[in-house]
């Protein structure tokens, strides 16, 4: 008798589980990552002088951000960026250069170092940031927003090498990934500049 209570118990257990779970529905089709878009306005680094630098301070302006190294291949991209910066400077256009040592060991130099080199070699004028990692799990908050697409709601990306380039609108938002070979002077990036 008890061994016929306790199915008869299971049996009514397993019917109610059954008939709830045929309740529940899942909609696949409508599962979304939570997103929080951020902008780059968010941020304050510091630049090679030691200097707060303020995003906030972009606001309606196209930004470029670019990686760069002092020993690298790619190294002469410093004089297409100054030709850029000066050119379209004055039309709410702004380069901001990150020094990092992640490729190759290629920005050994501290930020007196860089900020020397910069201006002796290619003349630069455009603001240069603090020297940062731009990968791995030491990666700087700048380059986490530009490159995670839960953070800049456009796209993941890998900083592939030195002079990789961000294209932020006027509303801080992330809007063109720029392979480290494409000449800051290409066609692509000065049509996206004037426009």
């Amino acid at each position: 008798m008890k061994n016929l209570l306790m199915f008869a118990c299971s049996a009514v257990l397993l019917f109610s589980c059954q008939d709830k779970a045929q309740n529940i529905k899942i909609d696949t089709n409508k599962t979304e990552i939570a997103m929080e878009k951020q902008n780059i306005y968010q941020f304050k680094v510091e630049d090679l002088s030691g200097n707060t630098f303020d995003f906030s301070t972009l606001k309606g302006k196209k930004v470029m951000i670019v990686n760069t190294a002092s020993k690298c291949g790619l190294t002469p991209q410093y004089k297409d960026l100054e030709v850029i910066y000066k050119e379209y400077k004055d039309n709410n256009f702004v380069i901001i250069g990150f020094p990092a040592n992640n490729f190759g060991s290629q920005e050994p130099g501290t930020n007196e170092e860089i900020a020397s080199f910069c201006q002796l070699n290619y003349g630069v004028t455009f603001p240069m940031m603090d020297k940062v990692s731009v990968k791995g799990a030491d990666m700087c908050a700048v380059y986490q927003f530009l490159t995670q697409k839960s953070k800049n709601g456009l796209e993941d990306s890998d900083v592939a090498w030195n002079f990789q380039k961000y294209l932020i609108n006027e509303n801080g938002e992330l809007e063109k990934v720029i392979s480290p070979q494409t000449l800051p002077t290409d066609a692509s990036i000065i049509d996206w500049i004037k426009a």
